[in-house]
């Protein structure tokens, strides 16, 4: 068995943890309630992602994910392995690699979870401070979503629980449907801010509103999807 040093990654005590986020501002204008946006706009910051490898072709490997997480390890693009009252998902990324994300806190037990089912050869990496998820709420985001990204978004295509990775905004995001009006996107650090300010540009003319990631269930936005807010 190879030796590894498995680390807490997230900051206890007075060590002040930032999220990728922490010094962007939003420089649109903005709907003054979340009831009055047309996309509502939240970091869901800090939680915990690990990115995992293995054989999907062997089944002790796929039953080890599994009795670790608590899902079933999606075997093709597309169709995500959700658990959202536990908040833990999982998610095919090519044909030996995933992409698990637990809740805040939760990240540095999971891998240890993973290394304590899972034998033979596999890989398991905390890369929880290198991504962060912006979740877009509203009846206009497949709109905004189609200024941002090739990629084809209507329901016919991109039904409730599928995620890809694909190319966004000029850079690169996961896109994932997590309810009928309600997506995610997985981004990374380095592009957090540009993505950030250009969802926001994007989504201005829709009424747009930055809710905060420590209360996001009280933002709820409009639920129809109008024209262009008048200057």
């Amino acid at each position: 068995m190879s030796e590894f040093a498995q680390m807490e990654l997230n900051p206890r005590g007075a060590v002040k943890s930032e999220s990728p986020l922490a010094m962007t501002r939003a420089r649109v204008a903005q709907a003054a309630a979340p009831q009055e946006a047309r996309v509502v706009v939240c970091e869901k910051a800090f939680l915990g992602h690990l990115v995992l490898r293995g054989n999907a072709g062997d089944a002790a490997f796929r039953a080890g994910v599994e009795r670790a997480l608590g899902l079933a390890l999606p075997l093709e693009p597309g169709p995500l392995s959700l658990d959202e009252a536990r908040g833990v998902s999982l998610q095919w990324m090519s044909p030996d690699e995933w992409l698990a994300i637990v809740p805040a806190g939760q990240e540095f037990a999971a891998e240890a979870a993973l290394r304590g089912h899972l034998t033979g050869h596999y890989a398991v990496m905390n890369v929880s401070g290198g991504q962060t998820v912006l979740e877009l709420s509203g009846p206009c985001v497949r709109e905004l979503l189609m200024k941002c990204t090739p990629y084809d978004v209507h329901p016919r295509h991109f039904p409730v629980g599928k995620g890809v990775t694909s190319v966004f905004a000029k850079s690169s995001a996961v896109i994932r449907r997590v309810a009928e009006a309600r997506w995610e996107l997985v981004i990374r650090r380095s592009f957090a801010d540009y993505l950030f300010s250009w969802i926001l540009d994007a989504a201005e003319e829709f009424g747009v509103f930055v809710a905060s990631s420590e209360n996001p269930a009280s933002a709820q936005p409009r639920m129809v999807c109008e024209a262009a807010i008048p200057g």
